[in-house]
C-alpha cells in the first residue's frame, strides 16, 4: 500500500467564517476538541504568523510535546501551522473557513512533512517511540482525530449565545 501523504477531512460549522476562524485560531481552545492535543501553550497571544507555541500531546499511554509555528493567518479564509520536534519538520496542519449557507464549510487538512532523508526517518522514529503511531498508521489516527476535532468545534458554535 502507498503510504498517504496528506488528507482532509469537512463539517459544516453553524457559525460565520469570522466567529469560527476566531475560536481555531486562538490555539489554546485546541485542548478541548482534539482527542491528542491536551494543551497548547501560546507565549503572547493572539496568534498571527510567525506565532510559535508549544503543544502538549497524549494518546493513551504515551505523551509528547510539539513545537508549531504559524505560517498562515487570513481571517475568515485560513489558518496554517507547521509542527516539530527537536527541530525535525513533522506535519503541517491547516484549517479552510468557506461561507456555506448561514454557517462556514469547516475543512482541517494535514500534510506529512517528513518526506526524505535522515532527518525524515529520525523523525518518524520519533513519532513511534513518543507518540505511538508509525507513519502507516498516522494517516488513520489523525483521519479519526479530525472527525473528532470538527465535531467538537461544531458543538461548539451549537453552544455560543
Amino acid at each position: 500500500m502507498e503510504r498517504q501523504w496528506s488528507l482532509e477531512e469537512s463539517t459544516v460549522v453553524d457559525a460565520p467564517p469570522a466567529h469560527v476562524y476566531a475560536w481555531v485560531s486562538d490555539l489554546r481552545n485546541m485542548g478541548r476538541w482534539s482527542p491528542e492535543c491536551r494543551y497548547v501553550w501560546v507565549p503572547r497571544p493572539p496568534t498571527r504568523v510567525g506565532t510559535r507555541f508549544v503543544g502538549f500531546n497524549r494518546r493513551g499511554p504515551f505523551a509528547w510535546p510539539t513545537f508549531g509555528r504559524v505560517v498562515r493567518a487570513t481571517p475568515g479564509s485560513e489558518f496554517v501551522f507547521d509542527i516539530d520536534v527537536l527541530g525535525l519538520p513533522i506535519a503541517r496542519w491547516g484549517y479552510r473557513f468557506q461561507p456555506e449557507g448561514e454557517g462556514t464549510r469547516l475543512t482541517e487538512f494535514w500534510e506529512d512533512l517528513r518526506t526524505e532523508g535522515r532527518r525524515a526517518k529520525m523523525a518518524e522514529l520519533l513519532g513511534t517511540v513518543f507518540a505511538g503511531t508509525n507513519s502507516a498508521r498516522r494517516v488513520a489516527v489523525n483521519r479519526a482525530g479530525m472527525r473528532t476535532t470538527l465535531t467538537r468545534i461544531a458543538h461548539t458554535a451549537s453552544t455560543k449565545p
